[in-house]
């Protein structure tokens, strides 16, 4: 699978183009603006993009959506708690105050342990609620997608609607961190840096060892 990263939009989304690389099917995680960037690197990589997946429906994170899905013609991927919690008008009222697009209306919906298959390559759904209540993590060997569930040297945010710090920290402690160390951390903002392994974030991330977090 070839994995090309690039970061996007005000809030410095990190959004991925992950090609399979005997087809060229393709699927864009987290447009979170500059659309025309994503769209120029989806030509020279000759991808043919087939699925839009949102690790969570946070504005900074779906609001290229709109954009990439009327160059492409890709069906919008989220997981099914957060489809129907950012469906809620209650909850698209409090991200509106952000000034970003909101997602149109999600095509599919995922649940843990299903896969999102294009070409030869296929992507697993880990389910990692705490940011979201749908947050979900991406994983095809060695490569994990966290967005904003885990970070390098960091986690994501639990204080916004539908976010949870004791959920987010099993999420990671009993989702993520029984993967192989091996593992690379592909995060949604890139605070840290790039990316990372499972195996360091275990060493060093000081968010993993803080009792705050199991207190």
């Amino acid at each position: 699978m070839l994995i090309k990263a690039m970061t996007v939009g005000s809030m410095a989304c990190c959004c991925y183009l992950a090609v399979c690389e005997e087809t060229r099917a393709a699927v864009i995680i987290d447009p979170g603006g500059d659309e025309d960037k994503v769209l120029a690197l989806c030509a020279r990589e000759k991808a043919k993009v087939k699925y839009i997946v949102n690790t969570h429906g946070h504005p900074d994170h779906v609001c290229g959506n709109t954009a990439i899905k009327a160059a492409t013609g890709a069906d919008i991927v989220m997981h099914a708690d957060d489809a129907a919690f950012f469906g809620k008008a209650e909850v698209a009222q409090y991200f509106s105050a952000l000034g970003l697009k909101p997602s149109p209306p999600v095509d599919i919906t995922v649940n843990d342990g299903e896969t999102i298959d294009f070409g030869r390559e296929s992507l697993k759904v880990i389910h990692t609620p705490g940011h979201s209540p749908g947050g979900m993590c991406l994983y095809s060997a060695p490569d994990l997608f966290t967005g904003d569930t885990l970070f390098v040297g960091g986690v994501g945010r639990s204080d916004f609607p539908g976010g949870d710090a004791k959920v987010l920290y099993r999420s990671i402690t009993e989702r993520l961190l029984i993967l192989p160390e091996r593992t690379v951390v592909w995060p949604g903002h890139g605070y840290g840096g790039a990316h990372s392994t499972i195996g360091e974030e275990k060493r060093t991330n000081p968010f993993l060892t803080d009792t705050f977090w199991t207190g």
